[in-house]
């Protein structure tokens, strides 16, 4: 197996944790806002029936400047329990995915003597940004008073479980991963219009684009598998040896899809 290049590895993980970085610091700030803007108006507005009028931050909003400051600061149809749905489904896909790259790292061809370098270096860093996500879910479930998510998503587990028998080289591992990544990313893409507040929209938004180059980097990699060419995965790649398709093959898409985007209560926990 041809040498990895140490330096260039360092460099994508450093560029890798920056963008995780500057996610995840945008999701905790984004989270925290909106658990307290859910608290504080679940603390002073909700009446005996159970509903959810929108008083306390954005009502005092609107007592002085009226209801269309109301309207525009926190959506008529703001469901704070489908949002909680939404975090819950959100780390069931996360806790899928660490526990999937767990399992390939212990194949001989992913984390084993048998490994490419990148690939494994790629997995071990992913899961542990999967473990981050999952944590932030978790974390704003927790903080309004609902339970937090701590097992994978049931039913891509079942699809997981069904293929990991079949799985007979780094190629197979990688197709696997391409699918829970790219499930995750539609996902989050959609709850960006099923959440009821700027904050939790744009907390699935960053992680979407996170999930996103995990998936590009995948496709890459399994064109390069496929290929017959596993030694041009390497950092920095040989540029006049990739194939001409090197430049386009981690991004199909000119919009990003939403069809296979899990429903909001698919990961919710009663």
């Amino acid at each position: 197996m041809d040498p990895i290049d140490e330096r260039g590895l360092r460099e994508l993980l450093v560029e890798s944790d920056d963008m995780q970085s500057d996610a995840m610091r945008t999701a905790t700030r984004d989270l925290d806002d909106y658990v307290e803007a859910v608290l504080d108006t679940r603390g002073r507005s909700r009446d005996p029936g159970g509903q959810w009028p929108g008083w306390g931050k954005v009502g005092v909003v609107a007592g002085l400047a009226g209801a269309g400051t109301l309207l525009a600061a926190w959506p008529a149809a703001a469901d704070p329990a489908q949002d909680v749905q939404a975090l819950q489904t959100a780390a069931s896909l996360e806790n899928l995915a660490v526990a999937t790259y767990k399992t390939a790292l212990t194949l001989p061809f992913i984390g084993g003597a048998d490994a490419n370098g990148v690939v494994k270096a790629f997995a071990e860093k992913t899961m542990a940004q999967h473990i981050e996500h999952g944590q932030a879910f978790n974390g704003a479930v927790a903080k309004l008073g609902g339970k937090a998510q701590n097992d994978p998503n049931a039913k891509y587990a079942a699809v997981v479980k069904e293929a990991v028998p079949t799985i007979k080289g780094a190629g197979d591992v990688v197709a696997l991963a391409i699918a829970l990544e790219d499930v995750a990313a539609q996902t989050y893409t959609k709850n960006v219009s099923q959440v009821s507040t700027p904050e939790l929209r744009q907390l699935f938004a960053s992680v979407a684009g996170v999930e996103s180059q995990h998936k590009a980097i995948l496709l890459a990699v399994k064109a390069l598998l496929d290929g017959g060419a596993p030694q041009l995965i390497a950092l920095p790649p040989d540029a006049a040896k990739l194939p001409d398709a090197a430049g386009s093959v981690g991004f199909p898409d000119a919009f990003f899809p939403t069809e296979k985007a899990s429903p909001v209560e698919e990961g919710a926990v009663k």
